[in-house]
């Protein structure tokens, strides 16, 4: 099987590209337009592999995608290429449009004119996936809204079937690119599967994401910025365990499906950076305990309270369930992430350095 992968150099998607080559006999056709968030160094293990080929395309480039489709003669697409950071979507919404909306529809109209053109075998078995975000739900009651309500049942979860109820530029991006997805299924019959996840984290991740900002900082002596009270709260999913879940999607999901993806692992942001700085005094003690570097700033413009996946579906059908717990692979992620600071400064080119975005 040969499947293309969009935003390949990104964060989520070189780790689908690092365990396709490194744990099936597949072949990855990896497509990047190599923006800030897009770094090949990810991808050095699998750079010469056989079974690996990278083309630098836009995917809001038509003609180079046909190019793409008509040379590599992919089985399927898993499509992760997308603007993906709140903050940055707020200060500048029009890279969101552009990518995560018509470059969506470019990608859908180009593997749509190459399906059709496939032998009836082929096109029975080829696959669109496209990977997408628990964000687009909005968010969910949050524990402290119940003080001193009795609670008749569990706090709700985002299941395939919540409503959409985007709160920001980049969720209202992805929630129009999943509605686009899903209309070229009902309209062509291009057989589309879509996945939301949950706030992924791990090694490779750009450090303009909560979890390495916080790690970096910490390192270098900088302020550890809270929103707000930091009680906002999301569930973490590790990002090797969502590349094993996008596989399995990819590969026996069913066509027309929506697969939610989620890491059992709620946590408040103020949680997490007090776990961080844990670690860190564990593994590279100073004078002073990390966690008093943190600082309180003021909130982002429409900050979701609380996101939470069950994905209890992915476990029955696909008989999928995360291997790590929050805590495993929060020092597997640390413990990367000080090995590997060179890859931090690469990444880094200049154009950020960790100043906040997003303020109106």
């Amino acid at each position: 099987m040969k499947i293309l992968v969009t935003g390949g150099a990104g964060f989520i998607g070189s780790a689908v590209v690092r365990y396709i080559i490194g744990n099936t006999q597949d072949s990855v056709v990896n497509i990047d337009k190599l923006t800030y968030a897009g770094n090949l160094e990810s991808l050095t293990r699998v750079a010469n592999n056989a079974r690996y080929a990278f083309e630098k395309v836009d995917i809001c480039d038509r003609t180079e995608l046909e190019r793409v489709f008509s040379l590599h003669q992919p089985d399927a697409v898993m499509h992760l290429a997308a603007e993906s950071h709140v903050d940055r979507s707020i200060t500048g919404p029009a890279d969101f449009i552009q990518t995560n909306i018509v470059g969506t529809y470019t990608l859908l109209e180009a593997a749509r004119h190459y399906w059709v053109q496939l032998n009836a075998e082929r096109k029975s078995a080829f696959r669109f996936h496209h990977i997408s975000t628990d964000e687009v739900y909005g968010d969910l009651p949050h524990p402290d809204e119940q003080e001193g309500k009795t609670l008749k049942q569990k706090p709700p979860l985002f299941t395939e079937s919540t409503p959409y109820a985007p709160s920001s530029p980049y969720s209202a991006s992805k929630a129009s690119s999943d509605h686009l997805v899903r209309a070229w299924l009902r309209t062509y019959g291009l057989p589309t599967i879509v996945t939301n996840c949950s706030n992924n984290y791990g090694p490779y991740h750009f450090p303009e994401k909560l979890i390495p900002l916080v790690i970096l900082n910490a390192l270098e002596g900088k302020p550890l910025p809270i929103y707000g009270k930091g009680d906002q709260i999301r569930d973490w999913l590790y990002v090797e365990d969502h590349a094993r879940a996008l596989y399995k999607v990819v590969t026996e999901g069913k066509v027309g499906e929506t697969y939610n993806i989620g890491g059992h692992n709620e946590k408040r942001n103020l949680e997490v950076v007090q776990t961080i700085c844990s670690i860190l005094d564990s593994l590279v003690p100073q004078n002073t305990p990390y966690a008093e570097q943190i600082t309180y700033v003021a909130d982002r413009p429409g900050h979701d309270r609380r996101y939470a996946i069950d994905a209890s579906k992915m476990s029955a059908e696909l008989d999928w369930q995360p291997q790590e717990t929050f805590e495993t692979g929060l020092r597997k992620t640390v413990e990367w992430y000080l090995a590997n600071q060179e890859w931090c400064k690469h990444v880094q080119d200049g154009t950020y350095q960790r100043e906040r975005l997003g303020e109106l």
